[in-house]
């Protein structure tokens, strides 16, 4: 008959599985931090990956004049105006209001503190942040000029960059000569642009700078067929922040 293993000899046997097991849980932990850590990196760099590409993209405008960011003047279409009116027409916010033009340069709007006007300090937004359209009328009647963008101009990536490179030279808010903003239009605004225009820029001008009469007052567009720093900068000089309803109000 066949001797039965000593007692010592079985708690070796049984101390050897027990190490091959922790072993075998450690490198298991190890595959699935290791696998944690990839998923964790992966979605680190998806997310920082955008950013780095815009800012990137963006340097190029860095050392650029405005004017000479995006097309020519020559991409724009002739200034229309029409009579305005909305001045000083305060409505309760989140109150909707009806606008007729595509986009809006005057009428009743929201006002409050830190929301309607939108601070000057944001200059340039998407349709995720965009302020409400009551809140811009009220940052055009303090004279901003407000550089519109469709859909197709928001698809583009060029465009968009050079429409984010043209807001980028009006930061700041101490002086309001860089009263701009930069926001999107998209069909839950209303209509379209005319066809094969994709930009708009507006004013709610006064009738000139120092101008108090109301009934002088008009909206002001001008529709281009892309982003053109030129054609911001011409459309400025013509229209300040000056010659606006209120412009000494931030």
């Amino acid at each position: 008959m066949a001797k039965k293993p000593a007692k010592s000899d079985r708690q070796a046997v049984i101390e050897q599985m027990r190490k091959k097991q922790k072993g075998a849980d450690r490198r298991r932990g190890f595959a699935i931090v290791g696998v944690c850590s990839v998923i964790a990196l992966t979605i680190l760099a998806l997310a920082i990956f955008p950013i780095v590409k815009r800012n990137l993209d963006l340097r190029e405008f860095n050392g650029l004049a405005l004017e000479k960011i995006g097309a020519p003047a020559s991409a724009c279409q002739d200034i229309t105006t029409k009579p305005a009116d909305g001045n000083q027409d305060h409505v309760p916010v989140n109150t909707p209001v009806t606008y007729t033009d595509s986009p809006p340069t005057f009428g009743a709007h929201w006002n409050e503190a830190n929301l309607a006007p939108a601070p000057m300090e944001r200059k340039f937004y998407t349709a995720n942040d965009r302020p409400a359209l009551e809140a811009l009328m009220h940052n055009l009647e303090h004279g901003y000029t407000i550089l519109w963008y469709d859909e197709t101009a928001a698809e583009d990536t060029a465009m968009l960059n050079e429409i984010e490179g043209i807001a980028s030279k009006f930061s700041g808010t101490s002086n309001f000569r860089y009263k701009f903003k930069a926001v999107p239009w998209t069909s839950a605004d209303g209509e379209p642009f005319p066809a094969d225009q994709h930009i708009a820029l507006t004013h709610w001008s006064a009738g000139g700078s120092g101008e108090t009469d109301t009934a002088k007052q008009i909206g002001v567009w001008q529709y281009c067929s892309e982003p053109s720093g030129e054609a911001v900068k011409d459309f400025m000089i013509e229209y300040p922040y000056t010659d606006s309803p209120e412009p000494d109000a931030m």
